[in-house]
């Protein structure tokens, strides 16, 4: 079954559920905590000094956006950055989270032929996954970059309008601070690293057993005439020791 749309779960008409009990879990209502489908809520380079600051904010009074939709609006928004302004050139950092867990009571379909099942009135439900409930004005997405590059940042972080599916504004301002702590590096792509170790060993690797597999070729090839050599020259010995003895049977 496919995931259903967005607008089934857009409106904010329950209290938040976000109850997860860690060291009592008799007082633990659902079954499983599920997954979080945001990966990394810091991207770029936060080394660099920056002079102006950009949020995308929500502009819809009191919304609800699940996980996946965070997330297809975080690639979009980064791979976009880092094509307009290069991967040293910005810092990006995404400002909520997903605490709410959503619930749903599924119903089986094609159980009657002539009816249509409605199930129970106000049941609990089972955990279906994560969203974030926004108010308007909430900061989604912060990006900072140079007085040059604001044009285009601002014009990147509009691809996530789509992906969530609300209106949206961007603010610019030089309030660096309200971004919060940055990191204290940068963060590795773990694809480049495989990529350069799998060149170095594949360049190491043939000639290491090439190195090695010529001297031992050569020395059992060395080693397979001698032994030829030296049987005959034992075996000299013992069919001289023998033919004394078959002539004293024959006496």
């Amino acid at each position: 079954m496919g995931i259903r749309p967005a607008h089934c779960y857009r409106g904010v008409d329950k209290p938040a559920y976000t109850r997860i009990a860690v060291t009592v879990h008799d007082k633990n209502f659902i079954g499983t905590n599920p997954n979080l489908r945001t990966r990394q809520f810091n991207m770029g380079n936060p080394l660099k000094k920056y002079t102006h600051i950009l949020d995308l904010y929500c502009d819809s009074p009191g919304i609800q956006v699940r996980d996946n939709a965070i997330e297809a609006a975080r690639l979009n928004v980064n791979r976009a950055l880092i094509t307009s302004l290069g991967k040293e050139n910005f810092f990006m950092r995404l400002r909520i989270y997903p605490f709410h867990i959503m619930r749903e009571n599924k119903l089986a379909q094609g159980a009657g032929a002539d009816r249509v099942s409605s199930g129970m009135k106000h049941a609990f439900g089972k955990p279906i996954g994560k969203a974030a409930r926004l108010r308007q004005g909430k900061v989604i997405l912060s990006v900072l970059c140079d007085q040059t590059q604001l044009a285009e940042a601002q014009r990147c972080l509009m691809r996530a309008m789509p992906k969530m599916g609300f209106p949206m504004g961007v603010k610019v301002h030089q309030d660096l601070e309200s971004i919060g702590k940055l990191p204290k590096k940068m963060r590795e792509e773990k694809v480049e690293v495989k990529e350069e170790a799998a060149a170095a060993e594949g360049t190491t690797a043939p000639a290491a057993e090439g190195t090695a597999a010529a001297p031992a070729k050569g020395a059992a090839a060395a080693a397979k005439p001698g032994a030829k050599d030296a049987k005959p020259a034992a075996g000299a010995k013992p069919a001289a020791g023998k033919e004394p003895a078959k002539d004293a049977k024959k006496k």
